[in-house]
């Protein structure tokens, strides 16, 4: 009995403290792992509540079923029942590759059995880590597990532009992403994973940035609570959980939506002592304070004025009032700005007051509109201005026009008065009419006056220039009459003004549209400067301007202003009399090139010379400054020469020691375009009278040496030619009768001399026809000329036909202008009373050939017509000078 109590007293030692046959009772229990964060927690066994002393858990990590890493918890006994954590980061995601924790207790070098946990432990489609919220800038791996039976098809980032984006497959079942996050994700993004099968899941995570707001700034307005401000340096995320948190003074912001400035406002009690605030902000990535230290008292942001408007209206000043919402400002020393504007300017003025709620505004247009604000801050410690309050419309009252802007132009004895139109903050109302009032300056008394109506702004008056004249113009409207503006027209026939004057005229050159005017300071300008401009050509409608008397420069702009048109401006001293003419200046806006056939061209010539002139050019052609002008000539073989003059008024050029040619002139401008406006004339140039002469003279010189030595060489050689061109000719013999009967037509002899003619001519041939009487020519070209007497039988027709004689050689004609064809002699022929002469014959080709034939039905010849000889000088022993005898036969006369 005694041995059972001592075996159970025994065991009884061995279970105390949780043990039992070496083996610790006390254990973990409730164990629970987290995938996504890798978190192992659990519980300690009810048995462990016996042990005094403290508890200590040994922890093992298993990665693909291989020991990784070893790990122990102590346990305090104050600590023990109740929840324990452990919390591991692997190399690799947990849900990469197998994980698995193994956990057990030790006390008195007892170790309770291992408890293990494996991830993932479930047989789907798990995309890992989830619902994370990753910082930019930051590596992400995600990771993707298939159950077995299953392959991964691929693996992607869905609506996030990474710039680098790695898959990698790591097993069959396991394919890894990885992602470097180089921007804001604006709400969540995926990841997906899908399966062969079509199976997909996925992981949603977001990329942001830790807190980065700065610049805390507190003020207050109402004097009763704190606004605190800052700047958000990132717009505010979207998605609630990642959003950030504001604390002003561990107090919650309602901050609302933000974009670039913060605003957080608390009730406080105001004292006049600095004080620290601090703003905390917070998100799942990190946590940032914000520290400002202010007195609010001297930090007052007013609020807007309320009821702003206008008391009393005046042409040229109004009154305003407004009142306060916040009851302390009263108490406040407040400075106030009114912004006053008119649409085309604005102007500021400033006033002082405690508790200030009204202002004077000063210096405005009558009957014009105008906005009116106001926004005010503490005179003392200013801080900031407040806010505006709303525009108020107000519109002064009516006055009479300003004043109006006078000048003139001036020429021969009229003057034109000018002024310039009211505009709409001048006129004050509209405009009903002008006066304008002159007179002589010494006798003011008796003046003249007219009223123009309102849509002219000009007068022309007749002067005269000897007298020194004042001109006063006003405008009226319904509120009266403008003040005068009166201006004073000299003497001396008003010269200072007109075109004619001496002062002298330079070049300028206009710029952007306008011109740039300087001069030198004039003592005379009391009043300051009148700048007046209008085109040089054309109609005058001139402008001006007025400067005032410290400033010697100015720029000139108009919207009448034309490219390639010369202008012409004038500079005067403004003085209490007339104004003074100071400077001239003439140019163009922009110049334009000069069209082509700009030139009317003229020539002259003077020996071998050719002067070409031209008009001169119009200005309306003259769209650009001229620097004068270049005169091009051209000869038949294309030789090129040019003569040129610098002087732009010149209207002539001279080209010198030309040949007598054709000439192409070419006359052209040049500008600061080139050379324009070309035009041409084509001269032939004609020799000079002095040369026309002396070639007349040499060439009747030539003519008649030569006709010298001619005449002298035939006089000396005068037989020798003879007998070769006329060599002697035997002399003619009648020997027989040539017709048996009287009453036929018969040839009678001639009676030649015998001295001269001793041959018969031979009769060679009969024809069967009479032919009319024909010149004939014998075989030295001697011809006959017979003259017929008025009265014969052979003037009447032929009733029978006889035959002809054909006689050796022809040369009669009855024709007068045909040439004829002389002998020597006259000898009488009883049957037609003819006389023949005998002259010289001369060469006549044409007529050598033939024989003269009488034919029976000729018509007769007139009584007057005659066949006549030229007689030719011949020497007294000569032959006759025919080759053969010439024999005309008689017509016979019917009875």
């Amino acid at each position: 009995m005694i041995t059972w109590l001592l075996l159970l007293s025994l065991f009884r030692e061995s279970t105390q403290d949780g043990q039992e046959d070496g083996v610790l009772r006390c254990g973990p229990q409730n164990v629970t792992l987290d995938y996504k964060s890798f978190l192992l927690k659990w519980e300690d066994d009810p048995s462990c509540s016996v042990i005094r002393d403290g508890l200590v858990y040994e922890l093992q990590l298993l990665i693909a079923d291989k020991p990784e890493h070893n790990g122990e918890v102590v346990v305090a006994p104050a600590q023990i029942g109740s929840t324990h954590s452990w919390k591991w980061t692997s190399h690799l995601p947990s849900q990469c590759v197998r994980h698995s924790v193994r956990l057990r207790s030790q006390y008195n070098n007892q170790s309770s059995p291992w408890m293990q946990k494996t991830l993932p432990d479930q047989g789907e489609i798990l995309v890992l880590p989830r619902d994370q919220i990753l910082e930019v800038g930051s590596t992400a791996t995600f990771c993707c597990m298939v159950p077995d039976g299953e392959s991964i098809k691929t693996m992607f980032l869905l609506n996030y532009k990474g710039t680098n984006v790695t898959t990698t497959k790591i097993s069959e079942h396991v394919h890894s992403l990885t992602v470097h996050l180089d921007q804001q994700s604006e709400n969540w993004r995926d990841v997906i994973c899908e399966t062969t099968k079509g199976d997909i899941s996925g992981a949603s995570f977001h990329a942001g940035y830790p807190p980065s707001d700065s610049s805390l700034q507190c003020e207050t307005q109402d004097l009763e609570s704190i606004d605190c401000f800052w700047n958000i340096t990132r717009k505010i995320e979207d998605v609630e959980e990642v959003r950030r948190k504001y604390l002003l003074q561990e107090s919650p912001c309602n901050i609302g939506p933000m974009h670039q400035l913060g605003k957080c406002s608390q009730k406080v009690e105001l004292d006049a002592a600095e004080r620290n605030w601090t703003l905390t902000v917070t998100n799942p990535l990190g946590k940032l304070e914000l520290h400002d230290r202010v007195d609010l008292t001297k930090r007052v942001h007013m609020v807007a004025p309320d009821k702003v408007a206008a008391s009393t209206v005046n042409p040229r000043n109004i009154s305003l009032k407004w009142s306060w919402t916040v009851k302390k400002y009263s108490n406040l020393n407040i400075t106030c700005q009114v912004d006053v504007s008119d649409g085309n300017s604005n102007t500021k003025t400033e006033n002082i007051g405690v508790g200030l709620t009204a202002a004077v505004i000063k210096d405005l247009i009558p009957h014009w509109d105008y906005d009116v604000r106001v926004r005010c801050g503490t005179a003392q410690h200013f801080w900031k201005w407040g806010d505006w309050s709303y525009c108020v419309k107000i519109r002064t009252k009516g006055d009479v026009p300003d004043a109006l802007d006078v000048w003139m132009k001036v020429k021969a004895d009229q003057a034109v008065i000018s002024w310039k139109v009211p505009l709409t903050n001048q006129s004050h109302g509209e405009i009903f009419d002008y006066k304008v009032s002159w007179a002589k300056t010494k006798d003011k008394n008796q003046s003249n006056q007219t009223n123009v109506s309102r849509s002219n702004h000009s007068l022309t008056l007749t002067l005269d220039p000897s007298e020194e004249y004042m001109v006063t113009v006003t405008a009226r409207n319904i509120n009266g009459s403008s003040s005068p503006s009166t201006i004073i027209i000299p003497r001396s026939n008003l010269e200072s003004f007109s075109d004619t004057s001496e002062v002298k005229t330079s070049w300028i050159s206009g710029s952007n549209g306008s011109f740039f005017l300087s001069w030198p300071d004039s003592p005379n300008a009391s009043c300051g400067y009148i700048v007046d401009w209008c085109p040089v050509f054309g109609n005058c409608t001139f402008e001006w301007m007025k400067v005032p008397p410290n400033r010697t420069h100015t720029t000139v702009f108009s919207k009448n202003f034309e490219d390639g048109r010369r202008y012409l401006l004038s500079i005067y001293a403004c003085t209490e009399g007339a104004a003074v003419l100071l400077q001239r200046r003439k140019g163009y806006i922009r110049e334009t090139k000069i069209g082509v056939e700009l030139f009317k061209l003229k020539y002259k010539q003077e020996d071998s010379a050719v002067e070409v002139s031209w008009e001169p050019i119009p200005l309306e052609k003259q769209t650009a400054s001229i620097h004068g002008y270049i005169l091009y000539y051209q000869d038949k073989s294309g030789n090129v020469f040019n003569v040129s003059t610098d002087d732009p008024e010149a209207t002539s050029l001279t080209a010198k020691n030309l040949n007598i040619s054709m000439y192409t002139f070419t006359v052209t401008a040049s500008t600061a375009f080139g050379l324009c406006g070309n035009s041409s004339i084509n001269v032939t140039l004609n020799p000079p009278a002095d040369q026309l002469i002396m070639l007349i003279l040499i060439s009747l010189g030539a003519v008649f040496l030569i006709l010298s030595v001619s005449t002298i060489i035939c006089y000396r050689q005068w037989a020798c030619i003879k007998h070769k061109v006329y060599p002697p000719i035997p002399k003619p013999v009648l020997t027989e009768k040539w017709l048996a009967s009287p009453d036929e037509h018969t040839v009678r002899h001639l009676p030649f001399d015998q001295s001269y003619y001793s041959e018969v001519l031979d009769v060679p041939e009969l024809h069967d026809k009479f032919r009319p009487p024909q010149p004939v020519v014998g075989q030295d070209y001697m011809p006959f000329t017979f003259s017929q007497t008025p009265k014969g039988y052979y003037n009447k027709p032929l009733k029978k036909l006889q035959p002809c004689l054909t006689l050796p050689t022809t040369g009669l004609t009855s024709q007068p202008g045909l040439p004829s064809f002389p002998i020597n002699d006259v000898f009488p022929n009883p049957s037609y009373n003819l006389i023949v002469q005998d002259q010289e014959s001369q060469s006549h080709p044409e007529i050598q050939e033939g024989m003269p034939i009488i034919d029976s039905e000729c018509q007769p010849q007139s009584p007057e017509e005659t066949f006549t000889t030229t007689e030719l000088e011949e020497e007294p022993d000569s032959p006759i000078s025919c080759a053969s005898t010439y024999i005309l036969l008689p017509q016979k006369t019917s009875k």
